[in-house]
């Protein structure tokens, strides 16, 4: 008798935490976006991903860089476009990419 009450109560929280983990699965999947696609010649901003002293006031994104070539699973190289702050040459994802904008200004989109 103990052993089939046990039995039924394993089966309904199987059951109930079935249910949850489907709600929450398709909670999260509403939220979530196709990253960016990018092609050759694009003007992008990469994200500064390495912290450090100094660099909490510096801008978020370095840029501009040109996509030079687009590698499988959302990889582009890129390459830097003038004599600004950053790598020459970078493989980035575009989870770290935005496009390059210019303000009336003339800079960047800078901080994010």
């Amino acid at each position: 008798m103990f052993m089939e009450y046990r039995s039924g109560m394993r089966e309904q929280a199987k059951t109930q935490i079935g249910k949850i983990q489907e709600e929450n699965r398709r909670i999260y999947n509403s939220r979530r976006k196709d990253p960016a696609r990018y092609e050759v010649g694009d003007l992008v901003a990469i994200k500064r991903t390495q912290q450090g002293p100094g660099l909490k006031l510096r801008a978020h994104y370095l840029g501009p860089y040109q996509v030079t070539k687009v590698k499988p699973y959302n990889s582009y190289d890129v390459i830097k476009e003038g004599d600004r702050y950053g790598p020459t040459k970078s493989t980035t994802t575009a989870e770290y990419m935005k496009r390059w904008t210019v303000s009336n200004t003339g800079s960047s989109g800078g901080k994010e």
